[in-house]
């Protein structure tokens, strides 16, 4: 989610239903972009906006699996993910990117030169210029050792990027080669409920603080116990960091 600081309207990536926007008085959300070049938007993820113009750019993880099938997603090598862009005064929808595995997170940098997105699969951070001499192309901005989730910028400076979980060696040689994964589907098993055992051993909730040139500058983590897992968005805010989960039911809040 994330409002606009002009108007107060709230959009909202939803993951089954599209890109939607509240009003700033609250209320029941509209749809504004379900479909982009003939296809639906697909598995809605990560959003920023340009405050300046109000062009909203999202992301949608997959146009063959949904929300509720990330693992399959992941296992499979989908690569039906894209990035795009709403333009409030045409109500059009823009595709930047294609053919991207598990986009996710979003943002926008402070002068609106370029904005980042997590690729989870592979467990890393695209740049995509907006602006200047790159306009249109993209690069690897981090390589991170787990897979990463949302993304928001920091007052301190760079982005806080929630992590899923670690790559474990394990999942590492699964997604390096597809076919295992592939297979592993097929198997007669819930893939969805043995990953959920899996998981609890993984490791507990962790999340890294990047500089505008991709650099870690600080890393936080559950280091007590598990209290805190798989880590979806981290929001700092007045020298606390508030943080999401998408596997615990309850808002974690760490002072700084």
């Amino acid at each position: 989610m994330c409002f606009n600081e002009r108007t107060g309207e709230l959009y909202i990536a939803d993951a089954y239903l599209g890109l939607h926007k509240v009003g700033p008085e609250g209320g029941v959300s509209t749809p504004i972009a379900t479909h982009a070049q003939g296809v639906t938007v697909g598995f809605t993820n990560g959003l920023d906006i340009n405050h300046s113009d109000g062009t909203i750019y999202f992301t949608a993880s997959s146009s063959l699996h949904q929300r509720r099938n990330y693992i399959s997603l992941i296992l499979s090598g989908d690569r039906t993910g894209r990035l795009m862009k709403y333009d409030p005064q045409s109500q059009q929808v823009i595709v930047l990117l294609e053919n991207l595995s598990f986009p996710n997170g979003v943002a926008l940098s402070e002068d609106g030169s370029y904005l980042i997105l997590a690729e989870t699969t592979y467990c890393r951070i695209l740049r995509y210029w907006l602006k200047t001499s790159k306009a249109g192309t993209v690069e690897v901005f981090a390589q991170l050792p787990g897979f990463p989730d949302n993304i928001k910028r920091s007052p301190r400076g760079g982005y806080w990027v929630a992590m899923h979980t670690r790559r474990r060696m394990i999942i590492g040689w699964i997604i390096s080669n597809p076919w295992i994964g592939n297979a592993l589907l097929k198997l007669p098993i819930d893939i969805m409920k043995a990953y959920a055992v899996f998981s609890k051993y993984t490791g507990s909730g962790w999340a890294v603080r990047l500089s505008e040139d991709g650099d870690v500058l600080e890393t936080l983590e559950d280091m007590i116990g598990n209290r805190i897992r798989s880590l979806s968005e981290v929001q700092e805010k007045d020298g606390v960091l508030w943080i999401g989960s998408i596997a615990m039911s309850f808002l974690g809040m760490y002072k700084m």
